[in-house]
């Protein structure tokens, strides 16, 4: 047997991050020798990936390892959310870690391990980090949607990078992002997770944060979510079965994630949801064939949580909780998440002969490889002043910040008494600051959001504060999210009579609460409006699904209230999905959406309202008119959709559409075929900054297939820029389109480049296409 000889002596805290102290072998390490040292029972805990925030205590100041993970005769492989604090874990900021805690209590667990386990094998630590890790003190980036507003991989791949190395340098290893599902049923609760509808979009934002993750100086493992389709459940109900066909599985759902397993992603994780009658926790052809075979996945895949259960339980696809073990395991799910799906589960097939040791030693193989490449069995400890250093460091709230302003869309900014009403002016005196989320801190982060210290987060009041400390600045909430028993729309209306401009802040809310009821999953428990009750805020997040996007509550009264004192108002919306802002799109004369925009949120917006940032951000996502006109993603197949008796079938605001403070010219558009043994066309065009205002444009490439063997969208994104001009200065962009944008998976279920024709059209969004050029290939 393989022996490990711990210092002992030294305090865990003096071992590094990267080039430290760290654990002599006697033995090179391989898959192999390890495998051969462990016994079944070992193999099996081995895939398994238990509750983290669990395997620890806390009294007062001290940490240490808990009873119930020094019970454990076998430890398992993994611990998920070690860090994690929030109302379902039922960790809150006084029982939760600190930054030196948190290090204190990674490094035990190690010891431990490595100790108590009879082959010395280092645990795992995987973490929730979607838009920052899932811990106390770290630094909240806007969420996915936000993030993907900014149309701006160099920021995404930054963040990425920040949030690495917050987790790595705390003692986790593992990220659970980025998520890769196309949001095309706005009604459902976990919009704000995704990177928007668009397969492109979706795809180069992954591969940008996949890499962060990755390739920076602190190296995790990413795992991409969730796979797959699980953006587009039947009426948008979470983790819902889906109607899916092959060809939209293959050419949009599927694109993401073939370009995030080509560029190196370690981890996959299953989706909740079946595709056409398969679960896809048992789906061997995504599993093993698709991902696998044709895509040379070689890293591991983790069930979600309780998903392998859930083939029994909810799916009816198996007999027994064995039987969706095995079902499992064969179809190339290599973790459990949670414990609970194999264990005793997995062992009773391995008895009933329905899983073999070989299937089972392939699985536990790729998660000792992972360990292997992470260097844990070398070192698997961390140094608390590296990460003191690193968590919620300046430079990580300044790419916050970057990401807040990057991410609000200007949806509206028209003429107000002759006069455009943004950017507004810095000599303003008297401002009234209005609406629900304009200073509630929990509302502006999302969901899989850890408690934080109120000092670090910015709200939209705190921010325009900052921007104009000498300001007579006079806040009224006017009412809530959800709840109707309290209000004070009287006061806010007498609030904005006094000033010179209201900036109303309405939309959603993810924050959680611990009187909310929980899932085992962690989706939250929906419960009809009790009578004397205050209703929390929360309407969006996971299990928060929906059957109207309207403003819930007395919103839409308090915005009618305010712009009806003749006052010039701004809206601002933050919230997790689009919401219905039909009314204020006639009626406010400016309008930004905000998303979530995370601890930075009010600064950035600040910037963007008062003209330090001249706003770049372009939808990810289209804003429907009404819930009958879904689903109304841009690139559904054609037919051209016609009107409704009611109204418009055209949206009310259009995939990538986003206004800026200045104007540009799009000219000179070149369509050439190239062969340099990758790309089939090379395109090039103009674009010029006509204002005296240097601002971003995102250019913006889409593909109109003429004629094709199949249906197709009648445009499809195929590439986007990100390019600041100055006043008056002319750039030419290039773009190159290869086999992968130009493919079509035709009648026969194989992949070709069709002849054409095509269309190639350049423009600032999906429904503001500038130039055009036909083109055969």
């Amino acid at each position: 047997m393989r022996k490990v000889f711990l210092l002992l002596s030294l305090s865990c805290t003096q071992f590094g991050v990267f080039g430290q102290k760290t654990i002599s072998t006697s033995t090179p390490i391989t898959v192999q020798t390890l495998l051969s040292k462990m016994s079944l029972d070992e193999k099996i805990n081995e895939l398994s990936a238990v509750f983290g925030w669990e395997m620890y205590s806390k009294t007062g100041n001290t940490v240490a390892t808990s009873e119930k993970l020094k019970s454990k005769q076998y430890l398992p492989g993994m611990f998920w959310g070690t860090l994690r604090a929030d109302p379902w874990t039922r960790v809150t900021l006084k029982t939760g870690l600190t930054v030196k805690q948190a290090v204190e209590v990674t490094n035990a667990i190690q010891k431990y391990a490595t100790q108590h386990d009879d082959n010395h094998i280092p645990i795992m630590l995987a973490e929730e980090g979607m838009h920052g890790v899932m811990a106390i003190g770290t630094t909240v980036f806007p969420t996915a949607i936000g993030q993907a507003s900014t149309w701006d991989t160099a920021l995404i791949r930054k963040m990425g990078q920040a949030i690495a190395a917050e987790t790595r340098s705390q003692g986790s290893h593992i990220v659970y992002g980025p998520i890769l599902d196309l949001a095309r049923e706005p009604r459902w609760s976990r919009v704000e997770e995704t990177f928007g509808e668009d397969p492109e979009l979706v795809m180069q934002m992954g591969v940008a944060m996949v890499q962060g993750l990755q390739n920076g100086p602190f190296k995790t493992i990413s795992t991409l979510k969730h796979f797959a389709a699980y953006g587009m459940s039947d009426a948008g109900q979470n983790g819902g079965s889906v109607t899916l066909g092959k060809r939209d599985l293959n050419e949009n759902i599927l694109y993401p994630f073939k370009a995030a397993v080509k560029a190196g992603v370690g981890s996959v994780m299953t989706s909740y949801n079946s595709i056409d009658g398969i679960p896809c926790t048992s789906d061997s052809v995504l599993f093993t064939d698709i991902l696998r075979k044709q895509w040379h996945f070689n890293g591991f895949t983790v069930s979600d949580l309780g998903s392998i259960e859930g083939i029994f339980t909810t799916h009816n696809t198996a007999k027994s909780l064995a039987d969706g073990a095995s079902q499992a395991l064969k179809a190339g799910v290599d973790t459990d998440l949670g414990g609970n799906g194999f264990g005793k589960n997995l062992k009773e097939a391995y008895d009933s002969g329905w899983v073999s040791l070989a299937q089972i030693d392939t699985a536990v193989g790729r998660l000792l490889k992972a360990k292997i490449d992470l260097g844990l069995f070398e070192n698997p400890y961390v140094d608390v002043k590296i990460a003191e250093k690193i968590v919620r460091s300046k430079e990580h709230i300044q790419i916050a910040r970057d990401l807040a302003k990057e991410s609000v869309v200007l949806l509206k900014n028209e003429p107000f008494n002759r006069k455009v009403l943004l950017p507004l002016s810095k000599s303003l005196k008297n401002i009234a600051i209005i609406g629900p989320n304009a200073d509630n801190m929990y509302n502006q982060l999302g969901d899989y959001t850890a408690p934080q210290d109120p000092n670090a987060i910015i709200t939209v009041l705190k921010g325009i504060k900052n921007k104009l400390p000498n300001a007579n600045i006079n806040y009224v909430k006017g009412c809530n999210i959800r709840d109707t028993t309290e209000q004070n729309i009287e006061a806010a209306v007498n609030a904005t009579k006094n000033a010179e401009v209201a900036i109303v802040v309405v939309g959603g809310s993810s924050a959680r609460d611990f009187k909310t009821e929980y899932k085992a999953t962690g989706a939250a428990t929906v419960k009809e409006n009790g009578k004397n009750e205050i209703l929390s805020d929360m309407e969006s997040g996971e299990g928060y699904d929906r059957t109207s996007l309207d403003l819930m509550g007395l919103q839409n009264k308090l915005i009618k209230a305010i712009v009806a004192t003749g006052k010039p108002v701004v809206l601002v919306t933050i919230e997790g999905r689009p919401l219905n802002i039909n009314w204020p799109s006639e009626h406010v004369p400016a309008i930004l959406a905000a998303w979530y925009p995370g601890q930075e949120g009010g600064n950035g917006i600040a910037d963007v309202l008062f003209g330090d940032y001249n706003p770049s951000g372009r939808l990810p996502i289209t804003i429907p008119r009404s819930v009958g006109q879904l689903p109304v993603y841009y690139n559904h197949d054609r037919p051209v959709k016609h009107n409704y008796v009611e109204e418009s079938a055209k949206p009310l605001f259009a995939f990538g559409y986003g206004l800026s403070y200045s104007k540009f010219d799009y000219s000179n558009l070149h369509v050439e075929h190239i062969n340099d043994g990758e790309n089939l066309l090379k395109v090039s065009f103009k674009i010029k900054n006509v204002s005296n205002i240097a601002g971003t444009e995102i250019p913006q490439l889409y593909v109109h297939t003429i004629v094709s063997s199949t249906v197709k969208p009648e445009i499809q994104l195929r590439n986007f820029s990100h390019i600041l001009l100055q006043p008056q200065e002319e750039k030419e962009v290039v773009f190159y389109l290869n086999k992968e944008k130009m493919q079509t998976f035709g009648k026969n279920e194989q992949w070709s480049v069709e002849h054409g024709p095509y269309e190639i059209c350049i423009g600032s969004s999906s429904d503001n296409l500038l130039l055009k050029e036909t083109v055969s290939l």
